[in-house]
């Protein structure tokens, strides 16, 4: 393995907050439990990391106990951070994790603090390595255009783009595509980006906006994942698994994904360890619960797929 996982997006905090159900407009719950972690970006690389991927931090990081915290929680799965701190302290997200294990993100307008333009610009990316993009990062404007510019003056990078809840509504959306050599998004954000309710159609549609080549992955929960690639579509089974938290499901997925791609895995493969990251995952407490790899192997021994 020669490339890493070049990760362009944001570490945040997440205020968890496991709550019985979600509070009516204007009324109140209590949580049963408050927890202050790494979350956002950090859920993906740490899941990378513990696949067995080289990664490298290229996002912003802040000045404070929050920006702290982050670095510290890097340092410990063996993450480089490739940029000096920003001004400001590192952002928050509030999660709510209700008792179906379902979780709703309230995100501080913030989260993606600009990035020095030449200190990003310098960073080592080659051919290689596999860049990272969240569609968080295309909701601001500054960012947006620094990561951008780089994947137009170095044309030829391989590119992961995860759009999230909200960055397919981005207008550098279009511009992102076209340099994205995997797209993964969840079956919602499938639905929503094509307007089409059949997942398999869904899943084509969006290959076709891509270059040719180009791979999409639908996240679909506990039925696995659809796998687009060269005009197919193939259901990639998912493994059961007791849901305890669906916070981080997906970075889980994306990071474990780019990690098995890295090692030289073909696309099936890779995503059907991903599968089982996410089944492993969902079933523990909190945003950062990513399997290592020998925790894939064993589930994947006792269900082959």
């Amino acid at each position: 393995m020669t490339g890493r996982l070049v990760h362009t997006g944001q570490v945040v905090i997440d205020l968890v907050m496991r709550v019985p159900h979600l509070p009516p407009e204007g009324g109140d719950v209590l949580a049963s439990a408050t927890d202050t972690l790494p979350g956002g970006g950090f859920n993906v690389m740490q899941a990378a990391a513990r696949a067995g991927a080289a990664v490298v931090y290229a996002g912003g990081h802040g000045r404070g106990r929050f920006g702290d915290t982050v670095r510290a929680a890097l340092a410990a799965e063996g993450v480089t951070v490739a940029l000096p701190p920003s001004a400001a302290d590192t952002g928050i997200c509030v999660v709510l994790v209700d008792d179906s294990g379902e979780r709703t993100f309230v995100t501080s307008a913030d989260i993606e603090p600009a990035v020095d333009p030449t200190a990003f610009a310098a960073v080592p990316i080659t051919a290689a390595d596999l860049v990272y993009v969240s569609g968080y990062t295309l909701l601001t404007g500054a960012k947006a255009a620094v990561v951008l510019d780089r994947l137009e003056r170095d044309d030829g990078l391989c590119v992961l783009a995860d759009p999230g809840p909200l960055g397919a509504q981005a207008p550098a959306w279009d511009r992102l595509l076209a340099h994205t050599r995997i797209l993964s998004c969840n079956a919602r954000e499938a639905r929503h980006m094509t307007g089409i309710d059949d997942l398999v159609a869904a899943s084509a549609a969006l290959a076709g906006r891509l270059v040719p080549g180009a791979a999409v992955v639908v996240r679909d929960g506990p039925a696995g994942c659809l796998l687009t690639h060269d005009g197919r579509t193939d259901a990639v089974p998912g493994f059961p698994a007791e849901v305890v938290d669906s916070t981080g499901a997906g970075d889980t997925h994306c990071g474990v994904l780019a990690a098995e791609r890295l090692r030289g895995a073909d696309l099936r493969t890779a995503a059907l360890r991903a599968n089982a990251a996410a089944a492993i995952a969902v079933s523990r407490s909190g945003p950062a619960t990513s399997p290592t790899r020998a925790e894939v192997d064993t589930l994947l021994a006792a269900d082959p797929a």
